[in-house]
């Protein structure tokens, strides 16, 4: 037996004003929140649990009710950063407060991939914990995942014979390329060593891979080339959206209304939600969120929260917060 839990409590703080009120896993990303997207690929019948703080549980419990699977929203009593459990600290409460005695499916809710999880599941021997890693082909942008190192190579992105030969989170220096992507399996019997690694270290996840090591356990690891993106800022959110909507395809919400100039003058990766309105605008690059009004606008990389209203404005690498109104000329 098998469970999933999606880690999804932090506050996300450097892509605010986006995520003032809503958690970073709820962002929309081409039209459905993030966490849509991971959830749609764990298999039919796996029980789901996601772990969120008390600022967003109202948000995770409106999502979830979009859903049909049973999923449990488990909220940890914190509002701000400095009051959290930690990430792995929340994994190791919910394991003893559960009792929970399965293999773990544990998923970090801020990242996409674009991998199928039902390749992923069928990689794993059970037994044997498994990191999910991407070459990201950038040491400098490296440093900032966990660092996975390989004793054996394969050409088959399915192969069992990637054996980790160590971990490091966050390091200083390194010459590898191979980041740990937030998707791993840790089998139960690993699960106490967990709990006992999570009272000193609540809040290294990748901490746990390096433990694992220590003690003298295999881990196996997946290497795919499928897309994948940690969301965790204005650039990572918006090369997501370039990278997933292609320039000359617009996803654009049957809602939306968008008159017959601004549609000839989208370009690049355009995304623009329900309710919304767009008259007499140009929009590169360009993230438009619910009932939305652009009018007489010139928008290249910018991302507007919900009902925001500008006229007459240009603007250039800017997120605005829900509910901003920018105007030169006065609204309709």
């Amino acid at each position: 037996m098998m469970q999933a839990f999606i880690l999804a409590g932090g506050f996300a703080t450097r892509l605010w004003p986006l995520t003032e009120k809503r958690s970073k896993p709820l962002l929309p990303l081409i039209g459905k929140p993030l966490l849509t997207h991971i959830v749609g690929k764990i298999p039919q019948g796996m029980q789901i649990t996601v772990s969120t703080n008390a600022t967003f549980a109202a948000g995770f419990a409106a999502w979830k009710e979009t859903h049909k699977q049973p999923i449990t929203i488990v909220v940890e009593k914190t509002t701000k950063d400095t009051e959290k459990l930690g990430a792995l600290g929340a994994v190791a409460q919910w394991i003893r407060q559960e009792g929970i005695i399965d293999d773990v499916l544990l998923l970090t809710g801020d990242n996409y991939f674009g991998f199928s999880l039902k390749d992923f599941l069928n990689t794993y021997h059970r037994g044997i914990p498994i990191i999910a890693a991407y070459n990201i082909g950038d040491t400098e942008k490296a440093k900032t995942f966990g660092i996975v190192t390989i004793k054996h190579k394969s050409d088959n992105p399915l192969s069992t014979s990637n054996i980790v030969a160590a971990f490091e989170e966050k390091p200083t220096h390194t010459l590898s390329t191979l980041v740990s992507t937030g998707c791993s399996i840790l089998p139960h019997e690993t699960l106490p060593i967990l709990v006992e690694y999570a009272r000193e270290h609540p809040d290294n996840i990748g901490g746990i891979f390096e433990e694992l090591l220590r003690r003298g356990k295999r881990i196996d690891c997946f290497i795919f080339n499928k897309p994948w993106f940690d969301i965790g800022s204005y650039d990572a959110y918006l090369e997501a959206t370039r990278a997933l909507v292609p320039p000359g395809k617009p996803v654009i919400h049957p809602t939306a209304s968008i008159d017959e100039e601004s549609r000839k003058n989208l370009a690049g990766s355009i995304v623009i939600g329900a309710g919304t309105m767009v008259t007499h605008s140009s929009l590169q690059d360009t993230i438009l969120f619910d009932n939305c009004r652009v009018i007489d606008c010139v928008l290249d990389r910018c991302i507007l929260d919900d009902e925001c209203k500008l006229h007459g404005i240009d603007l250039a690498g800017k997120m605005l917060r829900s509910g901003t109104t920018l105007t030169n000329t006065p609204l309709p």
